[in-house]
């Protein structure tokens, strides 16, 4: 067994999901049955298409706590080659606050609150309780790992987590102003606005999810406006008791990045829908 390997069934085995990098840090390329993307995943596997092949394609979406995937035959060539053990953030319920460089580092040590904390080749990784959209270069020398992206497993860090502070999340939004809010932690219920909570059984919400989910798998052209109606009509209707959640609406962003949007795309339009509804 390589030593990747049995790291990745000790991590897996704590409930972090996980997967094998190739050198550069980077996920290994389609299996046979994915090859030019046949299965409608996008290139360089940042967004997973509709396959469930069982090796290690489509980057993040690979991560898994299964030890029988992780050991299986199909796995073994990655396990093989590979460099590194990667791991998907938002599966573990956390944030990775990526420091690139020392000036990246001061800043984070004199705006955000203590957390655990990892060194990496270059900087540190700080790790927040919960999850959010992930998002590069929100400020020089930091990256945002949480949802839809993974990142390189070094050690446990020291220090106990933090949860994921406003600061953080609101890193994501370009250029806020006054009049553009940023997006709402998807691990803390949104704001209610008094009132009976509509949602008396989970069916009526599960419903309204699968139905924005259909709408914008079905989209076949405005994809960028279908996914910002969508978001907003799920706003409108949900998101005023507090009963939507990160799951929710993780399902939401999965169904707009199998489209070919970005997680920057899903999330200004979130952002954008929660500032129309006045959030």
């Amino acid at each position: 067994m390589s030593g990747h390997l049995n790291t990745a069934l000790n991590l897996a085995a704590d409930g972090l999901p996980v997967l094998p990098l190739r050198r550069g840090k980077l996920p290994f390329g389609n299996c046979p049955a994915c090859t030019h993307n046949a299965c409608g995943g996008r290139p360089n596997m940042k967004t997973p298409g509709p396959c469930a092949c069982p090796l290690p394609c489509h980057g993040w979406a690979a991560a898994t706590t299964d030890p029988h995937a992780l050991n299986s035959l199909a796995w073994a060539p990655a396990w093989r080659h590979a460099a590194a053990v990667a791991y998907h953030p938002g599966g573990a319920g956390v944030t990775v606050v990526d420091l690139d460089d020392p000036a990246a580092i001061q800043w984070a040590r004199q705006t955000l609150p203590a957390t655990r904390t990892v060194t990496t080749t270059r900087g540190e990784h700080w790790i927040y309780r919960g999850t959010m959209p992930s998002s590069n270069a929100v400020r020089p020398g930091i990256d945002i790992k949480s949802l839809m992206q993974y990142a390189r497993w070094l050690d446990n860090g020291t220090g106990a987590m933090a949860a994921l502070p406003d600061a953080v999340r609101a890193l994501a939004v370009k250029n806020p102003s006054a009049t553009r809010r940023a997006p709402q932690s998807l691990t803390v219920p949104l704001r209610g606005h008094g009132g009976p909570c509509p949602h008396r059984t989970p069916t009526f919400l599960d419903r309204g999810i699968a139905m924005g989910v259909q709408r914008i798998t079905e989209a076949r052209s405005a994809v960028h406006a279908t996914v910002y109606r969508t978001f907003l009509a799920v706003l409108s209707t949900h998101g005023r008791c507090g009963c939507l959640t990160d799951a929710h609406i993780g399902r939401l962003f999965t169904a707009a990045q199998a489209k070919g949007e970005t997680v920057r795309h899903c999330t200004d339009a979130w952002t954008n829908a929660l500032t129309t509804l006045g959030r």
